[in-house]
């Protein structure tokens, strides 16, 4: 009941309504904002979002520290139970630990097609049937339309969703589409722009599907913490 409470009462469901539902199997979203925006603690948030549903997720780093992610999903259960008295506590968090995989991989010394098998491997020939894929810090500016394509129609076959975080110094299109994703942005369903006001950190939904908007949603991010705000 208290899993179900802390489900429903989730700021995810705010996220998941400001893009039409969230993402759905075979899409494509961006997260993008400037470096310590909060990229990784959004993608945390989402992903643990699904775990806390039962569901399965497989967060893939290509920073050369993964043990920040950890901390990161660690910190933010914590600030999850804090809100409830939840007395199963040890129980909830090895059951989360078990339905997450995290990978790291060096994007310039790994091809697609290892990183696709090596996934491939664990969903299919594994069992491990994820909900979504986590991809954080990966760099777009070596990555090609082949690759993002292809990957795309891989995600795709096997019915998975998949959040990337993006790094970009404010260099975005008239739509607020970072130039650095705009030879594949046929292949991006949904892309976010986090920016800096007094009191939070915004969130833009600037591409949403096949329609460009520049509105700012009723989510914020507390700038100190970098958490969903209610």
């Amino acid at each position: 009941m208290i899993k179900d409470e802390l489900i429903q009462r989730s700021p995810v469901r705010a996220f998941e309504k400001a893009i039409s539902g969230g993402l759905s199997a075979g899409e494509l979203g961006i997260i993008c904002s400037p470096p310590g925006m909060g990229k990784t603690s959004v993608l945390v948030q989402i992903a643990l979002d699904k775990l806390l549903q039962g569901k399965k997720i497989i967060h893939i780093s290509f920073t050369k520290h993964t043990d920040y992610v950890l901390v990161w999903y660690e910190n933010i259960f914590n600030e999850f139970i804090k809100k409830k008295n939840v007395g199963n506590e040890r129980e909830l968090k090895e059951e989360l630990d078990r339905n997450r995989i995290l990978l790291k991989f060096n994007q310039e010394g790994v091809t697609s097609d290892v990183i696709r098998s090596s996934l491939k491997a664990m969903i299919v020939d594994g069992g491990f049937k994820a909900d979504a894929i986590i991809i954080d810090g990966f760099d777009f500016s070596i990555a090609s339309q082949e690759r993002i394509s292809t990957f795309k129609e891989f995600i795709r076959e096997l019915g998975i969703s998949v959040w990337y975080s993006c790094s970009v110094q404010n260099d975005y299109d008239k739509n607020r589409v970072p130039n650095v994703i705009k030879e594949f942005e046929n292949c991006v369903d949904v892309v976010i722009v986090l920016e800096p006001k007094p009191d939070h950190v915004g969130f833009y939904v600037t591409k949403n599907r096949t329609k460009y908007v520049n509105v700012t949603e009723p989510l914020r991010l507390d700038p100190k913490t970098l958490l969903m705000l209610e």
